[in-house]
């Protein structure tokens, strides 16, 4: 009899919005492999930009947010495995699967480290370097949690297995990394894409609705780009994202050069006809989508050290990494006009996708420890007894009771 995993998502799967979608998509082929059959329920709504989930005999199911309508559907699943997209949705579901599903294997996809972000964007803000004081916020405590209710937490990025294991003392068993899981790319492909005498202009990319992107086209549009126009007055920095805002749209501006261009409905043909990236990120978290689609599309970056991480390891990367302003349009501006350079670089990209990302060098360790977590969840659950103190009915009852009687009695 075939396994079957329920996978409770934020949204509905958009590989072509955001990296998170191609994240999601990645997983469920990851599952599949191992023999699952998979239900994907979500209580979002669905867009036109959401994938087919039928194309790849993958169930759909729409689901409630606080409602016993849940724990009917999950009760007549019966699901081996239950993973939740971001602590968000195990927030809402986690208790319930737990209740009616307590033999299930209970895994949480980070995504990236929520509480990461915050900390960088409120470091940000105050003009401030990221402290423990940013890192212990509301959301990092309620990922935290997340993480102990969990079996197992998917995490992305070394950087963050690093901080959540030496910062937050998290028990390495509770954790996995599982970065991007890539096809190889093949010699082939790479000599057909567009060499440098090819391309031209610059190009950025991202999801419009994630305040990191956005905060990146502003600083590129008030500091880097009038920098970069000043010694290549010709060029054009063409940006797209999904969910174009008003206040995205009027920051279009043919005389500058400066284009917004929306919804990339073939992210590898603008980012071939690119000659170089830009990442200018302030703040953010796990693995950047836009890096990698550069990367398999030959297509050099200048970035932040924000960008950067969790990508390259020891590796060489496909650009340069700069936090100054000035710094950043210097390398933009060497990487833009020597061809010698812009090949090394590029080449240095193919090398990180082949040594850190081919799906090939994750798929099997993935499955045996899917395999040995399963076989072993009672005894592995007893050794995570912060995670059974937080799923236990006493957390803030006698609070939230007062609160009630409170509440009644007005």
């Amino acid at each position: 009899m075939k396994k079957k995993l329920l996978i409770i998502g934020l949204v509905w799967p958009e590989p072509k919005s955001s990296a998170a979608g191609s994240r999601m998509l990645q997983l469920v082929e990851q599952f599949q492999n191992q023999g699952y059959v998979i239900t994907f329920s979500s209580a979002a709504k669905t867009s036109p930009n959401t994938y087919d989930l039928s194309s790849i005999n993958v169930e759909k199911q729409p689901i409630l947010l606080n409602d016993s309508s849940f724990d009917v559907f999950i009760k007549d699943l019966g699901p081996d495995a239950v993973l939740f997209d971001r602590f968000m949705t195990e927030e809402q579901y986690g208790w319930r699967a737990a209740e009616h599903c307590p033999d299930a294997l209970r895994i949480l996809d980070t995504e990236d480290f929520h509480g990461l972000r915050k900390a960088r964007e409120v470091a940000l803000k105050q003009n401030e370097v990221v402290s423990t004081a940013h890192l212990q916020n509301a959301i990092t405590k309620r990922e935290i949690a997340s993480i102990y209710r969990c079996d197992l937490s998917l995490i992305i990025s070394e950087a963050e297995m690093d901080i959540l294991i030496s910062q937050f003392k998290i028990d390495k068993s509770l954790l996995y990394y599982l970065p991007f899981l890539l096809d190889p790319i093949s010699e082939d492909n790479i000599e057909k894409l567009p060499n440098f005498e090819n391309r031209q202009h610059f190009i950025t990319i991202g999801n419009f609705l994630h305040a990191p992107n956005y905060d990146a086209i502003l600083y590129l549009k008030q500091t880097i780009w009038p920098l970069i126009r000043k010694q290549l007055p010709k060029t054009e920095i063409h940006i797209y994202g999904a969910y174009e805002s008003q206040k995205v749209s009027q920051l279009n501006n043919k005389k500058e050069g400066f284009f917004i261009k929306g919804f990339a409905q073939d992210v590898n043909e603008v980012m071939q006809n690119a000659k170089v990236c830009l990442a200018p990120l302030r703040f953010g978290a796990g693995l950047k989508g836009k890096l990698i689609d550069a990367m398999q599309n030959g297509t050099p970056c200048v970035m932040t050290e924000i960008a950067a991480e969790g990508i390259f390891g020891e590796l060489e990367t496909n650009g340069f990494v700069n936090v100054d302003a000035e710094a950043f349009v210097e390398k933009v501006i060497l990487l833009y006009n020597n061809s010698e350079i812009w090949e090394q670089k590029q080449q240095n990209g193919f090398e990180v996708l082949r040594k850190r990302f081919e799906k090939t060098e994750f798929e099997s360790d993935f499955a045996l420890h899917m395999s040995e977590l399963l076989k072993n969840l009672k005894a592995y659950r007893e050794n995570n007894f912060i995670g059974q103190l937080l799923m236990h009915q006493s957390m803030q009852s006698s609070k939230y009771m007062s609160k009630w009687i409170e509440a009644k009695n007005r």
